[in-house]
């Protein structure tokens, strides 16, 4: 496929160029010979155009004889008698257009010129030929870069999305995983509230499963399915888990990555209300600052508690993701006090809609 012929801008560029020099080939050879300015333009103009396509060839030349991996001087020589070739094949196409124009517009013949017009074209051919050579040269290596960095973006797009699936995917086992310890533990001390979490968190999974398979979703489903998982967890603690919410209500319409939410609450559930004999308060304020989305998550813990040096998987999970979409515009913050854990979530605001 040839880079010129198929791509509209750069046919029409190329022409342009011709059209410049044929007026330059044109203007040449008035001074030199006894033809007049509109001859000259007769001759010139309809052979630069020729000559234009003619010298298109030379990008398969190009393509044959790469110069990463073609010696120098076997380039010189293929390419001077390339040019030779293609400009004494110009000349022969001339010197019958002059031999047709002659013949019906009365044209003054070109023999009579003393032959300068030929030379002027020959020595010209040659010269823009070798210039053609390194029009394609150049053009195959801003293609050939192009195509690199698409290739790379690719891949790079590729990689991404293997790895936010692969992100995504540990959601699903490490809550399955605490739900069913949860449900094991209440089997025994109580069969009723083990049964009702089993119903629950049968729905609840086949809802994250259809909403895990998209890439974005309304802030205002992830809290809607945050409520849902609240509800099963309330099963197993009763009274001691509380959730109080304040959100923004524009804030609801901004698209996040879905189950983002869920791993943040599940870890003030498990590390922050389990462990205290009286439970406590989660709870969770989503604010539009500007262009940013600020999510901040509170839960009580014991006064003894340390965290993980690695964060948990939960808290990990999210930092990652947040990382892989938003690079350093989105961030995952953590803070302890003596009984009180907060996590603030900061990413680019994106409205659904929009």
């Amino acid at each position: 496929m040839h880079p010129i012929l198929f791509q509209r801008e750069r046919f029409l560029l190329y022409l342009a160029a011709w059209g410049v020099i044929a007026i330059i080939l044109a203007a040449l050879a008035v001074p030199i010979s006894t033809l007049t300015w509109g001859e000259s333009f007769v001759i010139a103009i309809p052979m630069s155009l020729l000559y234009a396509f003619i010298c298109m060839t030379s990008f398969y030349l190009c393509r044959a004889f790469p110069l990463r991996s073609t010696d120098y001087p076997r380039l010189f020589g293929i390419y001077l008698l390339a040019s030779i070739l293609s400009s004494g094949l110009w000349i022969m196409v001339t010197k019958g257009w002059g031999f047709t124009l002659q013949r019906i517009l009365l044209f003054p013949p070109l023999a009579d010129q003393n032959e300068v017009i030929i030379h002027l074209f020959f020595l010209n051919g040659i010269l823009l030929f070798i210039l053609s050579v390194f029009m394609h040269y150049l053009m195959i290596a801003v293609d050939e870069s192009t195509t690199r960095g698409k290739l790379a973006l690719q891949q790079s797009v590729l990689a991404r999305e293997a790895e936010l699936r692969a992100l995504k995917a540990q959601i699903h086992p490490h809550f399955l995983f605490n739900s069913l310890n949860s449900i094991s533990a209440l089997t025994t001390a109580n069969p009723q509230a083990a049964r009702e979490m089993s119903i629950r968190l049968a729905g609840f999974l086949r809802r994250t499963l259809r909403f895990g398979a998209t890439d974005k979703v309304p802030l205002a489903d992830e809290i809607a399915l945050m409520d849902d998982y609240l509800e099963i967890e309330k099963t197993r603690f009763g009274d001691r888990l509380r959730f109080e919410k304040r959100i923004d209500e524009r804030l609801l319409r901004c698209l996040i990555p879905p189950l983002l939410l869920q791993p943040l609450i599940e870890n003030a559930v498990n590390h922050g209300i389990a462990p205290l004999p009286e439970g406590g308060t989660i709870s969770l304020q989503g604010d539009l600052i500007g262009e940013r989305v600020r999510i901040r998550i509170t839960n009580p813990v014991d006064r003894e508690y340390v965290p993980s040096k690695k964060g948990g998987l939960g808290l990990e999970n999210v930092k990652k993701r947040l990382a892989v979409i938003h690079g350093p515009e989105g961030r995952l913050q953590t803070d302890l006090t003596p009984g009180l854990f907060v996590v603030e979530l900061s990413a680019p605001a994106e409205l659904a809609g929009e």
